[in-house]
């Protein structure tokens, strides 16, 4: 029987980190948690960790959200991605 390998620290890390769409804002002013539900007419969210949200300036994440609007869209299910 094979010993089952331990997960990396690094991708444990990143599934508990807190993600929010930087492209939108709540009434309160805070960004709203990553995802999408089905039939949203939302567009596709520009997910980052709460703290890297946080330490974006204005501007940095309307660049940011430009360029994930710029990717074209996959075909399917598929995610785009745009660096931050």
């Amino acid at each position: 029987m094979a010993a089952k390998s331990k997960p990396r620290k690094g991708l444990v890390k990143w599934f508990r980190e807190d993600w929010r769409d930087i492209s939108t804002k709540e009434k309160s002013g805070k960004h709203p948690k990553c995802g999408r539900s089905a039939g949203s007419k939302r567009g596709y969210p520009k997910c980052v960790p709460a703290s890297k949200a946080a330490s974006m300036s204005a501007s940095q994440k309307k660049r940011a959200v430009a360029r994930k609007k710029a990717t074209k869209p996959a075909r399917g299910k598929k995610p785009t991605y745009a660096r931050t």
